[in-house]
């Protein structure tokens, strides 16, 4: 056990050091309006993470206290990522069509009706909580980022900038991440394990004011319906292959990640005999030492990002992922080795999130990008969905995810190359430099 406090110390020292290096090496962004803009996105994107991450720790021990049993919980749960699955590419047109705002209001009355559902011991109403909560998530992965890009696009921000808000989100929701497990548990403990649904529900209903009141409005494709939208992600896809390595980059890097989430407890929980009893593991300080390899992942993400492009060091991160995970398939009961590589496994988490922001925002097509986005969350929650319903060993399962990474690694190279091959058609069709511009214009009007 004192491994994991241990860990976790090193971990937030690290961490700082990371940080102030971060803030005093790099060149800091002066502009105002940029700097107002991204601290009106961060503070509603967090609280919406927040309203999310309120709700997790709990909602297995909530159904347990209803009496659930086993296999009922995991229907519930599976209901939850099935109802992401199916009707997420609709919202994702939905948001294209109908606005983007009004998508993330939509995020915070159906997640509050999911909190509202876990008032009552019902099997049929908490199963209308998941889908519900299904939906949301969808939105959640989607609307928001769409919105931000779309509106630094429209204001004219440096392409650099957005890596920055990416970056900082990451740090950010970790920060939410842990707070959120503290304020949970406080609650739960005092007044029961529907508790952080109440306060989810009072979080999300502050985030939606906020953006009644700070957002504006920014549309896809308004023209089409959700059919035309999701014919034209199908062609843009089809016809760009850098979209479609994004899409397959996101559902094996976020499907491994999901099912590590499930997986990671019992590959750190010590094995016990039949004459002694199970070991317990400190899940707090385990997944706080989770969370702060994710803020350090995102500050080298800026490091790399100053130094190479995202398309060239994501090679290297992928990789370094899918051998992260085979700790628990070689060195399986070595809690020790197992906990080093999933924490070099989160801190590659920390890198992906504002590589994979920055890169859609270069690749993936304003007008789709709801519909595009949602659209590749059909494979990631259907690998999600599929290797719970298995009932597979957990080796078997870190093995699944090793292959998913590889492969996730090999779209990468797919991508890096594509991007090598369109780049010097990018710059011949590249406007001249001022300084040229304004030689060529003095040259015409002298002849």
């Amino acid at each position: 056990m004192n491994i994991f406090i241990s860990g976790f110390a090193l971990l937030s020292v690290l961490c700082a050091v990371l940080f102030i290096y971060t803030r005093t090496a790099l060149t800091t962004i002066s502009d105002a309006a940029f700097k107002n803009f991204q601290r009106v996105y961060l503070v509603v994107y967090l609280l919406a993470m927040a309203g999310d991450w309120l709700q997790g720790p709990h909602v297995y021990a909530l159904y347990d206290s209803y009496g659930m049993s086993s296999h009922q919980i995991e229907v519930l749960f599976v209901a939850g990522f099935g109802s992401s699955m199916i009707f997420g590419t609709v919202v994702g047109s939905f948001a294209d069509r109908y606005g983007r705002r009004a998508n993330t209001i939509v995020y915070g009355i159906l997640y509050g009706g999911a909190c509202i559902t876990k008032h009552f011991n019902n099997f049929y109403i908490l199963m209308l909580g998941r889908l519900l909560g299904g939906i949301a998530t969808s939105i959640l992965y989607s609307a928001f980022e769409s919105w931000m890009i779309y509106e630094h696009h429209k204001r004219g921000f440096d392409q650099e900038s957005l890596g920055n808000i990416f970056s900082n989100a990451v740090l950010g929701n970790s920060l939410v991440a842990i707070l959120a497990g503290l304020v949970a548990q406080t609650f739960a403990d005092n007044f029961g394990f529907v508790a952080p649904f109440d306060v989810s529900l009072a979080v999300l209903t502050l985030m939606t004011i906020i953006i009644v009141f700070t957002w504006s409005e920014n549309f896809g494709d308004k023209t089409g319906n959700w059919k035309q939208n999701f014919s034209n992600a199908l062609s843009a896809i089809r016809n760009d292959t850098k979209i479609l390595c994004l899409g397959l980059i996101q559902s094996l890097f976020e499907g491994s990640m999901y099912i590590f989430v499930l997986e990671w407890t019992p590959a750190l929980t010590p094995k016990s005999t039949s004459t002694e009893k199970q070991e317990s593991i400190p899940h707090g300080h385990i997944f706080a030492a989770f969370m702060v390899s994710i803020m350090i992942g995102s500050s080298i993400f800026k490091l790399l990002s100053k130094y190479t492009n995202v398309e060239s060091f994501m090679r290297i991160v992928l990789f370094t992922a899918a051998v992260s995970l085979t700790t628990p398939i070689i060195f399986k009961g070595n809690q020790v080795v197992v906990f080093a590589g999933f924490l070099v496994f989160e801190c590659c988490v920390g890198i992906f999130w504002p590589s994979l922001g920055q890169m859609r925002g270069k690749y993936v097509p304003d007008d789709l990008r709801s519909t595009i986005m949602n659209f590749f969350r059909v494979p990631l929650n259907m690998i999600v969905v599929v290797i719970l319903l298995q009932n597979l060993q957990m080796k078997v399962i870190f093995e699944c995810c090793v292959a998913f990474l590889m492969l996730a690694t090999v779209c990468q190279q797919w991508l890096f190359s594509s991007a090598q091959i369109s780049q010097p058609m990018e710059t011949k069709k590249s406007p001249l430099p001022k300084e040229a511009e304004a030689l060529l214009t003095e040259s015409e009007s002298m002849a």
